[in-house]
């Protein structure tokens, strides 16, 4: 006889290293004030102002001021990049390797991070590592990359800490040790990085480089999904529904399943569909239930898949199948 399967308990699953390129402009900006600024950098950028052509390249690449222009954004990076500009080295490399404004280019997109690297600029640096790490514009070496996260790390970087984290954590150009993993980790998570936070939660969770701790573990877990990490969201989740380092609460699991699943998190998907079976957190609901694992197993979760093929066969939330 076939049965549902339980509530998925989340393994150690780590995330990519981060690529730092431009951030997203501010919604609540003043517009009117913003094409001002817009107007007086350009003034400035055209005297020769290095500076302020790497500012008016960023307020182009984000659309801050006048409408956003990728091409513009590169034309105002090279400006100041060829003046020695370390902030507008870093963003030429990253237009290059994100093929904004020009055609995608690694090797060029190496060398104007190097430029900024070699001058200590921890963007560069992070990013002069990624290249490195996934053979972009470089050949593989993992070794390099890892000791260009490290400078960045050293620097106090919180993306460089993560990276090195990361690399400590898979054994990728340095000896695997997880307690030089937990360390970065802590440093980056202590800056208010999620995904650190995050990881150090699994940390915790697993026994990793760490003593094992449920409570420490829920407790990185939260700071991570309050600044809306899915896992970390699906993960806290699983902690209530498990009762594990809190106070068992299903309204709460389903409350933070919601949450990932509704960014698309797949595991989330799959515990919020078996709290909407079980009438845990949730009055019972069949139909929730079949909504929830069909979105979980279209993104291939086994687990799901399942549950949906139960569901059919007892008719619950469907039309039964016939045999």
């Amino acid at each position: 006889m076939k049965h549902m399967a339980p509530i998925l308990l989340l393994a150690l699953c780590l995330a990519s290293p981060a690529f730092a390129g431009d951030t997203a402009a501010s919604n609540s900006a003043n517009e009117e004030q913003l094409a001002a600024t817009f107007r007086q950098t350009r003034v400035a950028a055209e005297a020769g102002d290095a500076h302020a052509q790497n500012n008016l390249g960023e307020m182009y690449a984000k659309g801050r001021g006048v409408a956003r222009d990728d091409t513009q954004a590169v034309a105002w990076y090279r400006k100041a990049a060829d003046q020695g500009d370390v902030r507008a080295q870093n963003n030429l490399g990253t237009m290059y390797a994100n093929a904004r404004g020009v055609a995608r280019d690694d090797a060029q997109a190496v060398r104007w991070l190097r430029k900024a690297a070699d001058q200590g600029d921890v963007r560069a640096q992070n990013n002069l590592g990624f290249m490195y790490q996934r053979s972009r514009g470089v050949a593989q070496d993992e070794a390099q990359a890892a000791s260009w996260y490290r400078k960045a790390a050293d620097q106090g970087d919180a993306g460089g800490q993560y990276n090195l984290g990361q690399m400590y954590r898979t054994g990728r150009g340095v000896a695997q040790d997880d307690g030089q993993a937990v360390a970065w980790y802590r440093k980056a998570a202590d800056q208010g990085d999620a995904r650190a936070q995050n990881n150090l939660g699994q940390m915790y969770r697993t026994g990793h480089g760490v003593t094992q701790d449920d409570a420490q573990a829920a407790a990185w877990y939260r700071k991570a999904a309050d600044q809306g990490h899915a896992y970390a969201q699906t993960a806290l989740g699983a902690m209530y529904a498990d009762g594990s380092g809190v106070a068992r609460d299903d309204a709460q699991a389903v409350s933070w399943f919601r949450k990932a699943a509704e960014q698309g998190d797949a595991d989330a998907q799959y515990n919020l569909g078996f709290m909407y079976a079980n009438g845990r957190g949730v009055p019972q609901d069949d139909a929730q239930a079949v909504g929830w694992y069909r979105k979980s197993a279209e993104q291939g979760n086994i687990r799901a898949r399942n549950n949906l093929e139960f569901m059919y066969e007892r008719g619950r939330g469907v039309a039964k199948q016939a045999r």
